[in-house]
């Protein structure tokens, strides 16, 4: 048998997933290798460069940059800030490459529909990082419906815990804590799950509606004494429980978003420095932050299947939460196991995602999804076949479609309907 080449891919973004595609590259160098990198902060360009044997003359500042080349890879991977997804990725179709998008897809419905429509029409690869239709937990919970172990599917209540240190981290401070400026909550957080749900029930979604709102983190509920930075001496530092001194300098944990040496010796130095200059370093409350802290959807799908979902930032964990309800049966997990329960035998047998696919969790994330999702976007560029991955493009639209209605319908207090998706794209 002819051994495939491997695929060759430029890099745009050499933060966290930037870094995650290049570390597949490094432990699978027959399969993919990065030969490009496109990113405006210099220590981490060169970082990157170094560690994943990118050529100098291929560490580029920008992605205008990158793309004002002819073709020169087969492939682009958009790991940009939400904001810098729509206008490379169109770019990098007009210029004949493959794509690997970070999700979402882009800022606005018109936007994703523009984009969605291009990419039909030059024929191209373009796999949106949807990882969870690749966590065996969820490849389970979806072969267990399909297959009626439960009967006829009837309604499912689906929860997103974001846990309280993430949400102060990525919504608060970070670069999701402006919706207008990245995406809205529910499309930067929960689009994984909107694709989730669409995908389980089988069925286009008709109509949706939303509630939520931001709660606690602004500045009507600061501490007395509070200053705008947890290093300039808070009054409550020792016992707040978003404390960036706690989360970053004392536990050293979500250190990802800096850059740091490697010597875990010199690491504390440039935390604080971090600190006292970055916005990770924010009060909590004061952050100019608009992202709701709460959230939940009721959507309605053809053939009457009903889903409650809710996004929480006040929890000690993380982790999905599932039940699944159906005629002869019913399902209740928590992405790391599920218990199926037959009616008509009373029995119960519970099935352990670890057990079903251990490859897959070893170091990767999205419950063992995102070294299948990697692997299959590799095979689709190689054989030039969307069909091998399980996240068509238009496919993914339908979660977008379906994140957007909700905003429409928190905004204006009103259920949407949404149309068919050949409505959206024009067909």
């Amino acid at each position: 048998m002819k051994k495939l080449k491997a695929v060759t891919a430029v890099v745009l973004g050499a933060s966290g997933r930037g870094k995650l595609y290049g570390d597949y590259s490094l432990e699978h160098p027959e399969d993919l290798l990065i030969v490009g990198i496109a990113e405006p902060v210099p220590l981490r360009r060169e970082m990157y460069g170094d560690k994943y044997h990118v050529p100098v003359e291929n560490r580029l500042a920008t992605w205008e940059e990158m793309l004002a080349r002819p073709k020169f890879a087969d492939a682009v991977i958009i790991a940009t800030p939400d904001h810098l997804h729509y206008a490379p990725c169109m770019k990098a179709l007009e210029l004949g490459y493959d794509i690997l998008l970070e999700k979402p897809i882009a800022q606005t419905e018109e936007e994703c529909r523009k984009l969605v429509d291009y990419a039909r029409q030059t024929g191209k690869i373009v796999g949106l990082t949807h990882v969870l239709r690749y966590s065996p937990y969820f490849l389970m919970l979806k072969e267990m419906v399909d297959s009626k172990k439960i009967g006829d599917l009837v309604s499912i209540q689906h929860f997103e815990p974001v846990d309280h240190v993430h949400m102060s981290h990525s919504y608060v401070r970070g670069s999701w804590r402006d919706s207008k400026a990245s995406t809205p909550l529910v499309l930067a957080k929960s689009s994984h799950d909107l694709d989730i749900l669409h995908w389980i029930v089988g069925k286009p979604c008709k109509k949706v509606v939303a509630f939520g709102d931001l709660t606690h983190f602004k500045a009507a509920n600061a501490p007395q004494g509070a200053p705008q930075r947890c290093t300039d001496g808070c009054p409550v530092e020792a016992d707040c429980p978003f404390s960036a001194l706690k989360i970053y300098y004392r536990d050293r944990t979500w250190l990802y978003v800096f850059d740091l040496p490697e010597d875990p010796d010199k690491q504390g130095d440039v935390i604080l420095e971090n600190l006292k200059n970055g916005n990770y370093g924010k009060c909590v409350y004061h952050c100019n932050n608009n992202q709701p802290d709460h959230y939940t959807m009721l959507l309605e799908f053809d053939g009457g299947v009903t889903v409650n979902f809710s996004i929480e930032a006040f929890t000690s964990y993380s982790g999905r939460r599932t039940r699944i309800m159906g005629t002869r049966g019913d399902i209740v997990g928590d992405m790391e196991q599920f218990v199926h329960t037959d009616f008509a035998s009373g029995k119960s047998v519970t099935y352990d995602a670890h057990a079903m696919d251990a490859l897959n969790y070893e170091g990767v994330g999205h419950g063992g999804g995102d070294t299948g999702m990697i692997r299959d976007w590799i095979e689709a560029v190689r054989k030039q076949d969307s069909s091998l991955m399980s996240t068509p493009l238009e496919d993914s639209l339908e979660s977008h479609l379906m994140a957007f209605a909700a905003e429409r319908s928190r905004a204006k207090d009103k259920i949407v309907y949404l149309r068919p998706l050949k409505h959206y794209l024009g067909l």
